[in-house]
């Protein structure tokens, strides 16, 4: 086969999509897919995932928390398969299973011959930050991929010098900024790193720039939603930061990002990658790219932001890992370590900890064995309706009738949003995140069923509150909504147009 190079760049053996979709790496990303799959109609809905059910009801240009993408998928997966909690995750499915892919592809532009290709692969598909989120459908599942692919497009621009990827890595970024706003700092630190270290006519390309300007001009209406409503992201990124500093601060960022990288592959590949990208003659082209992890690492360090804000920029660093280790002979005692075994036994190992294996019971009956963070609250949510439509059957006929849900959480009234109706439920209302611009209870509404800890902001504009029952939940899994008490709130003193504007709350 002809070899490749431009520009300094390495070489690599040109193969077709054929002859590349028979390689391991189509297996791993087979069996990537068939595992979460096999997974996806575990347990239920996880809590954001009702929200963005809930969000595809009031399609718009922008949300309180997000830009518009995911909530347009959900409405679109629902809308094909209504209720179908399987056929909603198959966009997570497929993203994930893509990463796998494209993280080859990556490894192969640098230089990587099959082993290499296969070793970025395998680190993707156990990764247990992408594997985990690969469960459900979120920001946090399609973002990497599209991290993975705007990575892939400037390598291979790197090696090609062909402008038209420009073009391309301009639309990738327009679809990032409208799933997440994250993938603005990326190229931030890389207009940055390409001036201090190269390659500087990146910067010098016109098609890169227009490309920009394609980025630009899609976020144009999100941004006009933001302008038209006070810019509450900007509240969100203070509502995060808080969440963050509750939870352990800048020092869980490092070992936070460490884990979920996965077991030995994925952590080792990640630290080795990125020491040969900063420091190896054969891969200097890229070294930008070292610095550009650093700089991404340290904005979201220092913005305290969550530590998976970083995570999409491990497949550069598990492809440069793999071509290095194919191109310099390992040490002795590195060339006895059988590499499937390793990576069968991190997969086993992994799995529990990021998808639901076991049955839910299993989580009440083994609380501290392994499971996902998540596993939990995608427990419960037709119980919390249950139990609210309890309560609610009790009210008297004609107060039932002036009776509004409102709720402390906006995954509660997700759950009521998308279970409520099938309970006899009207319609639920929440002052949380971007629950709360989907409209506030009716003028006439003058009682209230409150699901939360505390209506400290409801009650003040109500005569009386009491508790009158409490959310439960069939297997008796103790998560965020398990033992969660109903108010009931009488007496409204004051209009909904006075008292809706104090609920708003971002915090989750």
């Amino acid at each position: 086969m002809e070899a490749v190079t431009t520009a300094g760049a390495p070489t690599r053996p040109d193969v077709g999509v054929a002859e590349f979709a028979r390689r391991p790496v189509a297996l791993l990303a087979a069996g990537t897919a068939a595992i979460l799959l096999a997974t996806a109609g575990r347990y239920g809905y996880f809590g954001d995932e009702l929200y963005f059910l809930a969000a595809g009801k009031h399609l718009s240009f922008g949300y309180a928390d997000q830009p518009p993408v995911l909530p347009l998928l959900a409405a679109l997966m629902n809308a094909i398969a209504p209720g179908s909690l399987v056929v909603f995750r198959i966009p997570a499915i497929l993203a994930t299973a893509a990463g796998v892919v494209v993280a080859a592809l990556i490894a192969r532009e640098l230089g990587g011959g099959r082993k290499a290709q296969t070793r970025a692969a395998a680190a993707y598909a156990i990764c247990g930050q992408f594997v985990g989120s690969g469960h459900y459908l979120a920001t946090s599942t399609v973002d990497p991929l599209l991290w993975t692919l705007v990575l892939w497009l400037l390598v291979r621009w790197l090696r090609t010098r062909d402008d038209n990827l420009l073009l391309w890595l301009g639309l990738i970024t327009a679809v990032a900024l409208n799933v997440k706003f994250l993938i603005g700092a990326f190229w931030a630190v890389t207009a940055v790193t390409a001036l201090v270290f190269g390659p500087r006519d990146l910067l010098r390309r016109p098609k890169l720039w227009a490309g920009a300007g394609i980025a630009a001009l899609a976020c144009v209406p999100t941004l006009l939603w933001q302008s038209l409503h006070g810019w509450p992201q900007l509240g969100m990124g203070d509502a995060v930061s808080r969440e963050v500093t509750e939870g352990g601060g800048r020092t869980e960022f490092l070992p936070g990002l460490l884990a979920g990288a996965g077991l030995v592959i994925g952590t080792l590949g990640v630290c080795y990658g990125l020491g040969v990208l900063l420091a190896a003659r054969s891969l200097r082209p890229y070294r930008f790219l070292g610095w550009t992890a650093i700089g991404v690492v340290a904005v979201f360090l220092v913005a305290n932001g969550r530590f998976y804000y970083a995570a999409g920029m491990f497949p550069i660093l598990w492809a440069a890992a793999a071509v290095h280790l194919q191109d310099h002979r390992p040490a002795l005692w590195w060339r006895w370590v059988p590499a499937w075994p390793v990576f069968v036994l991190s997969a086993l190992y992994s799995l529990p900890y990021a998808l639901p294996v076991w049955p839910a019971q299993w989580l009440v009956e083994h609380p501290d064995a392994p499971h996902p963070a998540y596993a939990t609250e995608e427990v419960g949510w037709p119980d919390l309706a249950g139990s609210v439509a309890d309560v609610y059957r009790l009210l008297p006929p004609e107060q039932r009738s002036h009776t509004a849900l409102v709720t402390a959480g906006y995954w509660q009234a997700g759950a009521l949003d998308r279970y409520g109706p099938e309970a006899g439920l009207p319609q639920a209302y929440s002052g949380s995140r971007g629950f709360w611009y989907f409209g506030r209870p009716a003028d006439d509404a003058d009682t209230v069923l409150f699901v939360g800890a505390d209506p400290a902001t409801l009650a003040p504009h109500f005569r009386d509150a009491r508790v009158v029952g409490s959310v439960r939940n069939h297997l008796g899994v103790l998560n965020a909504s398990e033992h969660l008490p109903i108010w009931l709130l009488t007496g409204r003193t004051e209009s909904w147009p006075v008292i809706w504007p104090q609920v708003k709350d971002l915090k989750a």
